[in-house]
C-alpha cells in the first residue's frame, strides 16, 4: 500500500500548474524554433520570432507566457493499492492545488472562471473549479497529468460523427479553415478516433498532453494506421498555408496527436481539438514519498532569437493619429505604436452597447472619438510591474458589436488576435476603420511596451473593465485596411499557391 498524503498532492498541483504558466515545454520551444528557422513568409517569421523571445522572457521573469492563463484540466490515474492521507475528496484537493497556483502572490494568475455560465457568469476569483477526468487502474501510484486551456483554442474544437466510410483526412482538411487563427497556431491537433461522441473529446484533449515528436515518426516510418494518419493529417493542414497566426506560411501544425477506442459499427465520431502557440502541460506521479515538484528547465535550451525594427515598419502616435493617416495603411504593414489606447473586451462591449441603446451614455473617461480599443483582459501586476502579461484576445468575438461601435462612437481603430469575420470586416470597410493584430502567445512581450495603466470604467468586472494603457513601441501589423481587405484572407491563399507550384518542403 501507497499513502498519498493531501498536503503532497495539493504542493504537486499547484507546482506544477505556476511551472507551466512560464515554462514552455522543451519540445515545444525546438520545434517552433525549427519552423522558424524553415519559414519563408516574413510576417509569419516575425509572429514566431516574438513567440520565441516571449518564451524567453516568461522562462526568465517567471511570468505568464499568455495572458489568458487556461482553463484547468487534470487527467488522474490512481492505483488500486493506494491509501489516502486526507480529509479532502480527490477533486477538492485538485481545485486547492488549482487555488493556490493561480493566486500565488509572486506570479498572479488570471481568474477566468465564471459560474452559472448561461445565466449571471460570475467570476469564481480563483480560476476554480478544475475539469477533471479520474481512472482507478492497477498499480499504487497516482498518475496527474495537468494541462492549462486557453479559450481561444479551446473554443475551436471541433466534433463530427462520421460515417465509417468518410475520410477523417478530408474532414480535417476541410474543418480546419474554418477555424480560423484564434486559436494561434503554429499548436498541435489533437484528435480523439472511436467510442462515443464524448470519449472522442476526451481523447482528443488527452492526446494533447503527449510531447512533439513527429520528427521522430517521420524519421523511423510509421507502425500503425493511426501513425500513418497523423504523417498525412499534418502534411495536409501544413499544405493549407494557413502559417503562423493565420499569416500564410509554411507551418501550422507542430504536430498531430491522436488516440482511438473501438466503436459501433455504425459509427465513427471524429474530436479535433488544438492547442495553441501557449501550450502548457505537465506532468508527475506521486509514489507516496512526497510531493513530486517540477525541475526547471536549462534557459541555454531556449535559442537567442532578436526582433529587428525594419526599415519598412511605421511608428504611429496614437493621440495624433488621423483617419487619413490610418487610410494609408495597408495589409501587412508593421506599425509601432505610441500613446494612449483603451482597452475592451466581451463584456465590456456589452455594456457600453446597453448603456448608448439607455440613452445614458458611455461612462467618463470612455471616449472612444477617433482612438483604438485594444481586445484584451490582462494579468493582475506584481512586484514593480504597471501590468502583468497583456496579450490579444480573439476578436471575432466583437464581430457583433463592431458595426454599432464604430457608428455611435466614431471609433478609429481596434487591436486584437486573429481574423476578423464577414461582419466585423464590412462594418471596418463602411466606416473606413482598420483593424490591427498583435502576436496571440507573445503576452509577455507585449506587457513590456506598456508604460501606464489605469482602470476608467467597468472596475467591477475585473481583467474585463475598460483601461487606459500608454503604450511605447507595441509591435502590431495591418490585418484589415480601410477598404476592407484582410491579410487573413490574401496570406492563407497567396502561400497555399505557392506551396502547390513550387513544390515547397514542409516542416
Amino acid at each position: 500500500m501507497t499513502v498519498i498524503r493531501q498536503d503532497d498532492f495539493i504542493d504537486s498541483v499547484a507546482d506544477a500548474l505556476q511551472f507551466i504558466s512560464y515554462y514552455h515545454p522543451k519540445d515545444f520551444v525546438q520545434a517552433i524554433h525549427q519552423a522558424y528557422e524553415h519559414e519563408l513568409n516574413p510576417a509569419a517569421k516575425d509572429a514566431m520570432a516574438q513567440i520565441l523571445i516571449n518564451s524567453r522572457l516568461c522562462a526568465q521573469g517567471k511570468r505568464p507566457i499568455c495572458q489568458d492563463t487556461g482553463i484547468v484540466t487534470v487527467f488522474l490515474k490512481i492505483g488500486m493499492d493506494v491509501v489516502w492521507d486526507a480529509t479532502l475528496s480527490v477533486a477538492d484537493m485538485v481545485n486547492e492545488g488549482v487555488r493556490r497556483a493561480y493566486l500565488h502572490p509572486d506570479n498572479v494568475l488570471r481568474a477566468s472562471i465564471l459560474e452559472d455560465p448561461a445565466g449571471a457568469r460570475r467570476n469564481t476569483k480563483d480560476n476554480t473549479p478544475a475539469v477533471i477526468h479520474m481512472e482507478v487502474v492497477t498499480g499504487n501510484t497516482v498518475d496527474v497529468q495537468v494541462a492549462a486551456k486557453g479559450g481561444g483554442s479551446e473554443n475551436k474544437s471541433k466534433l463530427a460523427m462520421l460515417n465509417p466510410s468518410d475520410s477523417i483526412v478530408d474532414w480535417v482538411v476541410k474543418t480546419v479553415p474554418t477555424m480560423g487563427a484564434g486559436w494561434c497556431p503554429p499548436g498541435m491537433l489533437g484528435i480523439g478516433i472511436g467510442g462515443t461522441a464524448e470519449k472522442a473529446a476526451v481523447m482528443a484533449k488527452e492526446s494533447l498532453m503527449d510531447p512533439i515528436d513527429i520528427h521522430e515518426l517521420r524519421k523511423r516510418g510509421p507502425s500503425s494506421r493511426v501513425e500513418e494518419l497523423r504523417l498525412e493529417i499534418m502534411d495536409a493542414v501544413n499544405r493549407l498555408g494557413i502559417g503562423a497566426q493565420g499569416l500564410g506560411g509554411l507551418t501550422t501544425v507542430l504536430d498531430v496527436k491522436i488516440k482511438d477506442y473501438p466503436t459501433h459499427a455504425a459509427s465513427l465520431p471524429v474530436a479535433m481539438i488544438p492547442n495553441c502557440a501557449a501550450t502548457r502541460h505537465a506532468h508527475f506521479v506521486l509514489d507516496g514519498s512526497g510531493p513530486a515538484l517540477q525541475t526547471p528547465p536549462d534557459l541555454n535550451d531556449w535559442p537567442d532569437i532578436t526582433w529587428e525594427v525594419g526599415e519598412t515598419v511605421r511608428r504611429v502616435n496614437l493621440d495624433t493619429v488621423t483617419r487619413e493617416e490610418a487610410g494609408s495603411w495597408k495589409p501587412g504593414d508593421t506599425l509601432l505604436l505610441s500613446g494612449k489606447m483603451l482597452t475592451g473586451r466581451d463584456a465590456a462591449h456589452k455594456k457600453m452597447k446597453e448603456l448608448i441603446e439607455s440613452g445614458e451614455g458611455l461612462p467618463e473617461g470612455v471616449d472612444l472619438k477617433g482612438r483604438f480599443i485594444y481586445y484584451v483582459g490582462p494579468v493582475d501586476p506584481v512586484r514593480d510591474e504597471i501590468v502583468g502579461p497583456a496579450g490579444p484576445t480573439t476578436s471575432t468575438r466583437m464581430d457583433k458589436f463592431t458595426d454599432f461601435i464604430l457608428e455611435k462612437t466614431g471609433l478609429l481603430g481596434m487591436i486584437g488576435k486573429a481574423e476578423r469575420g464577414p461582419a466585423g470586416i464590412e462594418a471596418i470597410k463602411k466606416h473606413k476603420a482598420v483593424y490591427l493584430m498583435a502576436v496571440g502567445g507573445a503576452a509577455y512581450l507585449v506587457s513590456k511596451a506598456i508604460t501606464s495603466s489605469r482602470v476608467v470604467a467597468f472596475e467591477e468586472l475585473g481583467m474585463e473593465a475598460i483601461y487606459e494603457f500608454e503604450v511605447k513601441d507595441m509591435p502590431v501589423s495591418v490585418a484589415v485596411d480601410a477598404n476592407g481587405v484582410s491579410v487573413h484572407q490574401t496570406g492563407p491563399q497567396e502561400w497555399r499557391a505557392k506551396i502547390e507550384e513550387q513544390a515547397l518542403e514542409l516542416v
